[in-house]
């Protein structure tokens, strides 16, 4: 199927292309409610801690860059600080680390990847080493590759957008970037100037975004329906 209205596609790993980390987080969850004795349920603390991720990486962006793994550990001595807990946290980023590394792929995705001819650069908000282990595990091809990590910012920060336009070597009004959240990825991308397509997944985790996307989906084969 051709794509006339753009020339190149960029697209969110984590979440959008592998399963996302809904499941990882609530099971570090669980073990973090039970060994730290909180009277809250797991869900209840993800989403505790999820909020106050967003605020470490919103503050650890470019001068003040932080990778991934830094920021998961400090957002979440933090949140159990906050509760009265303190206590060495590395176990339970640990099993976070496993899920970034090894995480299981969604069959859209793979039929998508497939059947698109349109150049890809992946853009992902993960550390290098993870998402270029996680992509080689799985046997994946991309035309670029970008991590927060290669331009040190986060989305929604616009510098991750516009490296990945550099490499592909196209304007950002013939680019559509798909990404399923609405706080990193499509408030980012719209910003960038590009296309913002968002793939509404149900496993999604807690998202502080509110951002409109310009295209909403369910699964990664109706973007081809709509280019």
């Amino acid at each position: 199927m051709t794509m006339p209205h753009f020339d190149a596609i960029l697209i969110d790993f984590y979440g959008t292309i592998a399963a996302g980390d809904r499941q990882a987080v609530e099971d570090t969850c669980v073990s973090i409610v039970r060994e730290c004795g909180l009277a809250m349920s797991a869900p209840e603390f993800a989403i505790r801690w999820g909020e106050q991720f967003f605020r470490v990486v919103a503050k650890s962006n470019h001068e003040t860059f932080r990778a991934l793994l830094e920021c998961e550990t400090i957002s979440l001595r933090e949140t159990l600080g906050g509760l009265g807990i303190r206590r060495d946290v590395s176990p339970f980023i640990d099993q976070l680390e496993f899920y970034w590394r090894n995480p299981p792929l969604h069959d859209d995705a793979i039929e998508f990847l497939a059947q698109t001819k349109k150049p890809i650069c992946c853009v992902s908000n993960a550390d290098t080493e993870a998402l270029t282990l996680a992509i080689a595990r799985h046997g994946l091809q991309f035309d670029a590759v970008v991590s927060s990590e290669d331009v040190r910012a986060y989305k929604p920060d616009g510098a991750i957008f516009m490296r990945a336009l550099e490499l592909l070597g196209v304007t950002a009004d013939r680019a559509m970037h798909i990404g399923d959240s609405l706080h990193s990825d499509i408030a980012g991308a719209a910003k960038a100037g590009l296309t913002a397509t968002w793939i509404r997944r149900d496993d999604r985790i807690h998202d502080i975004g509110n951002h409109p996307p310009h295209h909403t989906v369910s699964d990664l084969r109706h973007v081809m329906d709509l280019l």
